[in-house]
């Protein structure tokens, strides 16, 4: 059974920095995309970044470009969002997933959640 589970999250002033951790589990995940969402309050889930599983390989939407970064490490079965110069609008719950995609930027292509990580941003 696969197993996505988050953690990292928290209270952070803007400016400041987190990195979100997500553990994986219950198959091998080659060849899987592995992404990161978040959903602020009244808001559609948002695709922030994704990760080969096998290259390393990135992809960050233009919004998310610049202060935030995805990693893995495939030895320890781990993803990474790193997230500096953090901003009050920042503040959501985010989520990892996984996808048996190449390419993997919209939800409907990931089969696999975590059950996310509350990440505020106060001013």
């Amino acid at each position: 059974q696969v197993q996505l589970v988050e953690s990292g999250g928290g209270l952070v002033q803007a400016g400041g920095s987190l990195r979100l951790s997500c553990a994986a589990s219950g198959r091998v995940f080659d060849g899987y995309t592995m992404g990161w969402f978040r959903q602020a309050p009244g808001k559609d889930r948002e695709f922030v970044a994704e990760i080969s599983w096998s290259s390393g390989i990135t992809y960050y939407p233009d919004s998310m470009k610049g202060r935030f970064t995805i990693s893995r490490d495939n030895a320890r079965n781990l993803m990474y969002l790193q997230m500096n110069s953090l901003k009050p609008e920042d503040t959501a719950v985010y989520y990892c997933a996984a996808s048996p995609s190449v390419f993997a930027r919209t939800l409907s292509q990931y089969n696999y959640w975590g059950q996310g990580t509350q990440v505020t941003v106060s001013s």
